[in-house]
């Protein structure tokens, strides 16, 4: 499924009717949760009959699209199955009991309710909202794909308007030539990341530098009165400075994982928990600021695209073993210099690094998190070395299945 993204313009009034339709949408999926808390609803089935009932009972709901009513419902019954699924998990963890939604910014749209133009530079919303043609620009363009393939269509309110995304049934997948490089990457808040070749990407740090700014919009923002038009303005400009980071962050993130991806056919990295690491509150705005786990996303996501490798590695131990002899050197967070009795001397994300790299050469799977799929590893022997060559450590998927079936794998858990 790929997402195409549009900024949508047009007059004051169809803005407004974008805002009705979305308090709709808000009003559909909070019903529809309430009529499960009571009982009434045990099923997707029930909940999406119930949704021609609250057209009928309410004349608003009937402005919108019957498919994009049935689309609300699904948001709450996906909240649902998410909380039914975490109790069955038995974790100590939040279940995530679904809430009413009281700030909802997104309509959705099916197959109904919209109808693109010849040249896909603009969009009509046929329904009785009001919508009418909004005008799409954007650097991507819709005529490579038909119809047929466009599932969902989007609306999307942001600080700085209202955008348009089309949900496109299509498989993406490119092929380029093989490199026979293998990496490993520890990632880090002095430098992003450090490979296992002593490489290092600079750590942007897209909140420290905008922080200022941020800090003068709340300022203004909490001397306005509430209420007040400059009040709503001042808020306008706070989204607005968040939305540039945000945008910032994944920037980055996209256009280095791509870049990792592309030059290397095999990329350990390591699995952490980065919802336990800002439990540490003095750690937690650098550590959110670095976006690593929004990394680590697209990184799985151009490995699929691309056909290649990426293995998920257990970070324990990854900074504290000796990379050349395996032993265990305990050191601070302050030190940055590993040093080995054996005479191994490294910086620590560098040894970090070449261990993520053996451990990942030395598993034949992982699960990965693009998908929550199964992702098969193939043609993976144990590393002899981190610094050789990956013709000499990778064989053939025939050998693969050969120790797969002699039981002589070891699967990383």
């Amino acid at each position: 499924m790929l997402v195409l993204e549009f900024k949508a313009y047009g007059k004051a009034f169809q803005f407004v009717a974008v805002n009705e339709a979305i308090r709709i949408t808000q009003f559909i999926r909070n019903k529809s949760l309430r009529l499960w808390m009571d009982g009434k609803a045990k099923s997707w089935l029930e909940m999406s009959r119930n949704c021609a009932v609250l057209a009928k009972e309410f004349d608003f709901a009937n402005r919108l699209n019957s498919m994009a009513r049935q689309a609300s419902a699904e948001r709450a019954w996906a909240a649902i199955t998410r909380f039914y699924e975490n109790c069955q998990k038995k974790t100590l963890k939040k279940k995530g009991f679904p809430k009413f939604q009281k700030n909802c910014r997104s309509v959705e749209y099916k197959t109904s309710g919209w109808k693109l133009a010849q040249d896909r530079k603009s969009i009509t919303f046929t329904d009785k909202c009001g919508i009418g043609k909004l005008k799409l620009k954007g650097t991507r363009t819709l005529l490579f794909y038909s119809l047929d393939q466009v599932k969902r269509v989007r609306l999307v309110k942001r600080a700085d308007g209202v955008y348009v995304q089309f949900s496109i049934s299509v498989d993406r997948s490119e092929s380029i030539p093989a490199t026979g490089n293998a990496i490993g990457l520890d990632v880090g808040l002095k430098e992003f990341y450090t490979d296992s070749n002593g490489e290092t990407a600079i750590n942007p740090r897209f909140l420290r530098t905008g922080e200022l700014r941020l800090k003068k919009a709340q300022k203004r923002l909490s001397k306005r009165v509430k209420g007040s038009n400059n009040r709503r303005k001042a808020r306008v400009v706070l989204g607005k400075r968040h939305l540039k980071i945000s945008r910032q962050r994944k920037d980055h993130a996209v256009k280095l994982a791509r870049c990792v991806i592309t030059s290397n056919d095999v990329v350990a990295y390591e699995d952490l928990r980065v919802r336990n690491m800002v439990k540490n509150h003095c750690l937690a705005k650098s550590i959110n600021d670095a976006s690593w786990y929004q990394f680590r996303i697209w990184l799985e996501y151009f490995g699929k695209v691309f056909g290649k490798i990426t293995i998920a590695v257990n970070p324990a131990y990854t900074s504290l073993e000796c990379s050349s002899c395996g032993t265990v050197v305990k050191k601070t967070l302050s030190t940055r210099t590993h040093a080995c009795q054996c005479g191994c001397v490294l910086d620590r994300d560098h040894n970090a690094a070449r261990n993520i790299l053996s451990r990942g050469l030395s598993t034949t799977g992982h699960v990965g998190t693009f998908g929550r799929d199964p992702i098969n590893v193939w043609g993976v022997e144990t590393a002899t070395e981190v610094g050789a060559n990956l013709s000499q450590q990778v064989t053939t998927r025939n050998q693969e299945s050969l120790r797969l079936e002699a039981g002589e794998c070891q699967y990383d858990k």
